[in-house]
């Protein structure tokens, strides 16, 4: 096409297999636990608030990775960055596996996010530098389709696992083998900046830079953006968080069973992965704005029938119904995240900014588990899911007044 620079062709089938497929596994491997845990905390002897904490520790650790995720992938590069981090999550996963006390399952999980951060950061980083504008948002968004594909299929094959009438900590293994899967692709398909060529559009974008900033300097230069947009987004960040934790809880506190509890987080996750590519071309088409504002209403709605519905006699039916709901919205916002940090970085040297970024986000996710825990043991877990309502409206209002409206454009 002679009217379209050669430079801004996106090379979808290569990026596939370098980027999209080691994610994927590794997204289905997390997707097969993530729902179970609370369940597995319980089996060994916890209650519903301190369930509610080990749960949390995936997105504490997650945050711990963001601290030094930025600086390891700006030395190392991306593919080594990511095989380090897939066995990081190995010998997370043993350890969680042979666990026989809360506290032991709790550091387990605790790795287990933070090799899954400095994974998410290293293949966040490649994107942002190589995808040229005019596509982020589409190839960014599919990313995040890839980490929803994960929560569809993870909890189904989860539960066709226990299903068989294995025991629940099964899962750790299912986790195992699709982090096995990653490396091997990682290992064997060259390395993914190869699969693209140093086009006079990306040949700056990928010189090595010899000076790195260090993540705490960035989060001090970038202090006012990260203050009131970071979060904003860190308000969507904990709205998620607190989704992946809250359901899996609410499925507890009504008597739900591990493996239909299994069954609708798959549903609702194929749902949200469904919406993945639509949300891209939004952001592309019309703005961020258009993805993050019907996100953020769409889960603030449907923690509100969460919070209305928990003792009324068709509890199971509501909670079926805001399970979809809040897939709806977050399936709107698919990458939008990732997005708005690929915008604002510094193009050459992406990832020590992004590693900033993903920590004020990260924040968010952190504290939705904690909030959960806290609200649950002092009052009860409806009053949990309507104070996340409020704060969905907290971070529309953020990101409606402090997202430049020009952000994204080529």
């Amino acid at each position: 096409m002679s009217g379209v620079d050669q430079s801004e062709r996106f090379p979808w089938r290569r990026v596939a297999g370098a980027a999209f497929v080691p994610t994927a596994a590794f997204a289905i491997g997390e997707g097969a636990v993530i729902p179970y845990i609370p369940l597995i905390a319980g089996d060994l002897g916890a209650s519903l608030a301190v369930a509610a904490v080990v749960a949390a520790m995936l997105t504490v650790g997650q945050l711990a990775g963001d601290v030094p995720g930025g600086s390891i992938v700006a030395r190392f590069g991306e593919r080594p960055t990511m095989i380090a981090a897939g066995a990081l999550v190995l010998a997370a996963l043993a350890l969680a596996f042979v666990a026989r006390d809360v506290w032991v399952l709790g550091v387990a999980v605790f790795v287990l996010g933070l090799g899954h951060a400095v994974f998410g950061l290293a293949r966040h980083a490649f994107m942002t530098t190589f995808v040229p504008l005019r596509y982020r948002a589409r190839a960014l968004s599919t990313l995040g389709g890839i980490f929803r594909l994960g929560m569809f299929v993870g909890p189904l094959l989860g539960s066709a696992v226990l299903g068989l009438g294995l025991p629940v900590h099964s899962v750790w293994v299912v986790c195992a083998v699709g982090t096995v899967i990653a490396i091997v692709v990682l290992l064997v398909l060259p390395d993914p900046a190869s699969a693209f060529e140093r086009t006079p559009a990306t040949t700056g974008a990928i010189e090595v830079v010899e000076e790195r900033q260090h993540v705490f300097a960035v989060i001090r230069g970038s202090a006012r953006i990260l203050g009131t947009v970071g979060v904003g987004a860190a308000m969507l960040s904990l709205a998620r968080s607190a989704r992946q934790v809250l359901l899996p809880l609410w499925a507890v506190s009504i008597g739900l069973d591990a493996v239909t509890t299994g069954i609708v987080i798959g549903i609702a996750g194929g749902l949200d992965f469904a919406l993945f590519f639509l949300s891209g071309w939004i952001m592309d088409r019309f703005g961020r704005l258009w993805s993050v504002v019907p996100a953020l209403t769409l889960m603030g709605v449907a923690f509100a029938m969460l919070a209305a519905s928990h003792d009324l006699s068709a509890a199971v039916g509501w909670f079926v119904a805001a399970a979809m709901v809040l897939s709806l919205g977050n399936g709107f916002g698919s990458g939008i995240i990732m997005t708005l940090g690929a915008d604002l970085a510094d193009r050459q040297n992406p990832a020590p900014f992004l590693g900033a970024w993903r920590l004020t986000v990260d924040l968010g996710g952190a504290a939705a588990p904690l909030l959960i825990s806290a609200l649950v043991s002092v009052a009860s877990i409806a009053v949990a899911a309507g104070s996340l309502t409020l704060l969905c409206v907290a971070g529309t209002v953020m990101l409606v007044r402090f997202l430049p409206r020009g952000i994204g454009r080529g």
